[in-house]
């Protein structure tokens, strides 16, 4: 019987939770002969060969030597079988009725290309204290600027463990640019809401786990990880716009699909290197880029910003930034004035965690 969804679970030196995502899926409620199980190893060095291992044959193993995220996906994809793909890091893993309500909403919307949905953060092996989800069912296209920015707003619903995507999709992305050794899901997404779209579910289907081996990662005392991540993300803000124009996407709506992904980048080098102007130019675009319609006060918090940006080091400008944000400092610059954002803050939301949400 030719499975309805194959599950591809990536991993690379996992030891500590792949069993954990392996044993997420095995429990799924949806039938076990309706589903393949492919675990692909991008040449762990650690025990976790052994123990995938255990749970053959009710998966398949696919070893091969390391090359990275997209050589991975490169080298499993064409082992699959079912009609629709579900994507799983190995660090991450399912909640139980995960591939139900999946298959259950590609099955309901027989015209998009992707489902995406609401995750618990979990950082390495303590309790979930937040998700998050958008505030009802929601679809992401690339259908107009306005539509894109709302794609780029709740893309991260579309991360690896997040996304599933039909099989006939990705046989028409084709392979990915192996020099993608991480965050090869970016390209799948893109070019999945220019070929039909994705529909965010609004209930967290999966724990995504933050911890200090994540390759996309930003540590400033590993200046090789920093280059690194620069170099990937500049890898596919090249590739992802010239493979949408090929399906007819318009530079302004990729521009606006890709505004979060360029604004991180500018800011991490204006941050790790930039001159004080860099960091002015910077923060001034990513406010234009987020914001509309500021009231006389909120342009007079924004100066005094610009200023801090021009009169103190990049390094302990951002520290100033994130001591900021840690203590939630933003209900203080409310009492000055107020900007309009240009994507709701309410469409996509940050909850607490309850112990009935679990």
């Amino acid at each position: 019987m030719t499975p309805h969804i194959s599950v591809l679970i990536d991993t690379y030196n996992h030891e500590r939770y792949i069993e954990q995502a392996i044993v997420s899926v095995l429990e799924q409620d949806f039938p076990a002969d309706e589903m393949e199980i492919v675990v692909v190893d991008d040449g762990s060095t650690d025990s976790t060969p052994s123990i995938i291992e255990k749970f053959l044959p009710r998966i398949r193993y696919v070893r091969k030597k390391n090359g990275g995220q997209a050589s991975a996906f490169n080298a499993a994809i064409p082992e699959l079988s079912g009609s629709i793909v579900a994507f799983l890091d190995g660090d991450d893993w399912w909640v139980r009725q995960k591939l139900s309500a999946v298959v259950e909403t590609f099955d309901a919307n027989p015209e998009i290309a992707a489902v995406g949905h609401g995750f618990y953060e979990v950082r390495d092996i303590e309790p979930p204290r937040e998700m998050i989800l958008p505030e009802k069912p929601c679809r992401l296209d690339l259908g107009s600027v306005d539509s894109a920015r709302v794609a780029d707003s709740g893309i991260t619903m579309l991360g690896t463990s997040r996304l599933s995507i039909r099989r006939a999709v990705l046989d028409r992305i084709g392979p990915l640019p192996e020099e993608l050794a991480f965050c090869a899901d970016m390209p799948i997404i893109a070019l999945a809401l220019a070929l039909g779209g994705a529909i965010i579910l609004d209930r967290p289907l999966c724990y995504y786990r933050l911890h200090a081996r994540n390759m996309c990662a930003h540590d400033p005392t590993d200046q090789n990880r920093l280059h690194r991540n620069f170099e990937i993300t500049d890898i596919f803000l090249k590739y992802i716009p010239k493979r949408l124009a090929e399906l007819g996407i318009a530079d302004e709506v990729s521009s606006a699909l890709l505004g979060s992904i360029r604004s991180e980048l500018e800011r991490l080098k204006a941050r790790y290197g930039g001159a004080r102007w860099n960091v002015f130019r910077t923060e001034l675009q990513r406010f234009q880029r987020y914001h509309q319609h500021p009231t006389p006060g909120y342009l007079v918090f924004e100066g005094l910003v610009s200023a801090c940006a021009l009169l103190l080091p990049p390094p302990r400008f951002y520290q100033l930034l994130d001591w900021y944000g840690r203590n939630n400092f933003s209900r203080f610059r409310k009492m000055l004035g107020q900007a309009q954002p240009k994507v709701p803050s309410a469409f996509f939301q940050r909850r607490p965690v309850a112990e009935r949400d679990l």
